[in-house]
């Protein structure tokens, strides 16, 4: 039997709670009621509500307050506000805080069956449009990782004997190889993929910011945590946490993890009593962590405790009858995405795709292939070829660079002295770079930030690199 659909009501008139419980229990929902904000704020942790029914008008804290801390605690959660007096400014303001709906006192009690129904199908239909777009995009990556390759078939093989399973699984592999699509295969492929997956960065957070997100923190743990906060271990329960970077954890949260895993426990960052948990951990990571055990940089207690089945993603060199695959699947989403026409790469493109090294793996093919497709030509491309290869020398690779550029124009030598190869290699990669740089900011019609993702600089080194161009004269 299907469960019931939880709503929880909140108003100051015991009256209007008692009346709206017995309505909405006819209407088939699981309802409470609680009478002020405080109580409607640990509820809706508690009870976990699909929909909440709340008033504007209360005494202590009103309406908009609780709604305002509601979302803070559950942004998912769906909140229809009930108010005697409808006014214009009151209604706007609920919407920017996050209301979905709003109904006026008195209302038809079908009137309000109706919104939450409303409610609900707009939910329904959101989640059904994420998980099309879940399913395409993993449909995608599922064959985009697992083609032809005899390597790749092998961890294919590894992923469908340990997928149905609940142990451990420690991915390894360069950056860019695709070590989270095989943790979303994991995922999808077992019986837990109806339940969370949670994602966290382990190497883009510091140590406390970090311990918070992975376990929560209670009430006052330290300034300016005003409530409570379920950490990641607690939002995926009964689901996957992947922990990408994991080898970047510091030492002292390492010992947490190692509880986690040995007791399913573990205790929220200024909390007395410890949290239980039912969590899948899948890790990755593109260090050695062997050696970081040897060097005394990660515990080996949690290592072995991680490492219970290892999956090895080859490098993109080693596998690079994929590479024409990814090329035009990559072509088809970046002109789709940038609205410019597909044109296959030329063939002398191509060969050069098949020798390079690829040191950035797919992610360094996806981005040549997202630059070009925003240039409109392949310039860039032979550009990033010349300035990066590993296969020539960095003044050849300069020189390599001048030619890919077609307003070059001749560097004049000192009088007689002759000009190095090493002056023709500097002044031509400046050349490139500049150019480069130019192209992309006309096209992003000089917005600086989304030039800088393009470029796969940070922002502060693109402005940099404007300045020291002199391209920062471009009119306002």
């Amino acid at each position: 039997m299907a469960e019931k659909t939880r709503v929880l009501v909140v108003d100051d008139e015991p009256s209007m709670c008692n009346y709206l419980r017995t309505l909405l229990a006819q209407y088939g929902f699981h309802c409470i009621s609680v009478q002020n904000g405080d109580d409607a704020v640990r509820q809706v942790q508690a009870f976990k509500p699909t929909v909440v029914v709340l008033d504007v008008l209360m005494p202590g804290k009103d309406g908009l307050r609780t709604l305002e801390e509601i979302k803070a605690v559950r942004p998912d959660v769906s909140v229809i506000m009930l108010s005697a007096h409808g006014r214009a400014q009151t209604i706007v303001k609920a919407m920017k805080l996050g209301a979905n709906d709003f109904l006026n006192k008195p209302f038809d009690p079908e009137e309000l069956n109706f919104t939450i129904t409303k409610v609900l199908d707009r939910l329904e239909l959101a989640s059904e449009v994420r998980s099309l777009k879940e399913q395409i995009q993993e449909q995608t990556s599922y064959q985009l990782l697992f083609g032809e390759n005899e390597r790749m078939h092998h961890v294919r093989q590894m992923i469908d004997q340990v997928a149905k399973t609940d142990v451990t699984v420690l991915i390894r592999g360069e950056s860019g190889t695709g070590k989270e699509v095989v943790a979303r295969t994991l995922f999808q492929e077992s019986h837990r993929r109806d339940k969370p997956f949670v994602k966290i960065n382990c190497a883009a957070l510091p140590e406390q910011l970090l311990e918070s997100e992975l376990f929560g923190y209670e009430r006052g743990a330290f300034t300016g945590a005003n409530l409570r906060k379920q950490g990641k271990f607690e939002l995926a329960n009964h689901g996957t946490i992947f922990l990408d970077e994991i080898s970047e954890m510091h030492p002292a949260l390492q010992a947490k993890l190692l509880q986690v895993l040995q007791d399913g426990e573990f205790s929220r960052l200024g909390g007395e009593g410890d949290v239980s948990v039912d969590v899948r951990v899948l890790a990755a990571t593109n260090r050695d962590l062997q050696k970081a055990v040897r060097e005394g940089h990660f515990r080996e207690d949690l290592y072995y405790r991680l490492n219970v089945v290892s999956v090895t993603l080859p490098p993109l060199r080693e596998r690079r009858d994929e590479i024409p695959l990814l090329v035009d699947h990559f072509l088809t989403r970046y002109s789709r995405q940038y609205n410019r026409p597909y044109r296959p790469l030329t063939e002398e493109t191509m060969r050069r795709f098949m020798t390079y090294h690829w040191p950035g793996n797919v992610r360094e093919l996806e981005n040549m292939i997202k630059r070009a497709v925003v240039l409109g030509n392949e310039s860039a491309i032979h550009t990033e070829f010349a300035l990066r290869s590993r296969e020539i020398e960095p003044e050849a690779q300069a020189v390599a660079a001048a030619a890919s550029v077609a307003a070059e124009t001749p560097i004049e030598a000192d009088g007689d002295r002759p000009v190095s190869l090493k002056d023709v290699g500097r002044e031509a990669a400046r050349k490139a770079e500049r150019e480069v740089i130019s192209q992309v900011l006309n096209w992003t019609r000089w917005n600086r930030k989304e030039a800088a993702e393009i470029l796969q600089i940070s922002y502060k080194a693109l402005l940099y690199k404007i300045k020291e161009n002199e391209l920062d004269r471009h009119p306002a």
